[in-house]
């Protein structure tokens, strides 16, 4: 990555934004409040209520979204790669792109740790793989077409979070701002995907394709998936 050390001992810390730092096994990502302790990382973990089972059933709307027989998924907005995590869990192959280079460093540090995970090793799994840069270039080149691509935009928030999601969130809108480009992104899925594209959206944002072919609704957010 193009970026300076530094020692904060002796480093101005009002003049950057966030840092990376390597601590408690893992690399962090950290603001100015969050120097000394604590710090984001990619979580490889189940998520509550997710079964610790391989693979994890595919139960929850996102496997209805993106298809229960669908084998390979591109995740074109990985960002915490949460949803990327999940999917990989319940026996999908995945592929994540992301733009921001601060992003792919702490989304390859989880991957590594996903792939020292003692279930992983055993059933000789391979992590996601990971693409760094434009997802609108990269998806015109992918080596093979996908069955699904998944997107997550960013788009404008109008509701409060809880403490936990708000802190990740904002740190990550603002690594990112909120994806302008999103119409072009979902323009490039649906040329690039094999047989579906997968729009994870907020309740209160207008479907960014258009009319889905069929939509799975949460209490918070919704699934659009549109055929290719």
């Amino acid at each position: 990555m193009n970026m300076p050390m530094c020692d904060l001992s002796t480093t101005d810390v009002e003049a950057y934004a966030f840092f990376l730092s390597y601590r408690d096994g893992c690399l962090k990502l950290l603001d100015r409040q969050t120097l000394k302790k604590g710090g984001l990382t990619v979580d490889i973990e189940p998520r509550p209520g997710e079964q610790h089972s391989y693979p994890a059933p595919k139960k929850d709307l996102l496997a209805q979204a993106v298809g229960k027989k669908t084998i390979s998924i591109v995740d074109a907005t990985t960002g915490w790669a949460q949803d990327s995590l999940a999917l990989f869990r319940m026996g999908y192959q995945m592929t994540c792109i992301e733009r921001s280079a601060i992003m792919a460093a702490l989304i390859e540090d989880g991957f590594q740790r996903l792939a020292q995970k003692e279930w992983v090793r055993n059933r000789q799994l391979t992590p996601p793989s990971l693409l760094v840069g434009n997802a609108i270039e990269l998806l015109g080149n992918l080596p093979e077409q996908p069955d699904c691509i998944y997107l997550d935009p960013m788009f404008p928030q109008k509701r409060k979070q809880s403490a936990a999601t708000r802190k990740s969130m904002a740190i990550l809108r603002d690594i990112l701002g909120d994806d302008l480009d999103r119409q072009a992104l979902f323009d490039a899925a649906m040329q690039a995907a094999g047989r579906r594209v997968v729009v994870k959206s907020p309740d209160y944002a207008e479907p960014l394709g258009g009319k889905p072919h069929e939509s799975y609704q949460g209490k918070l957010l919704r699934y659009d998936v549109y055929l290719t």
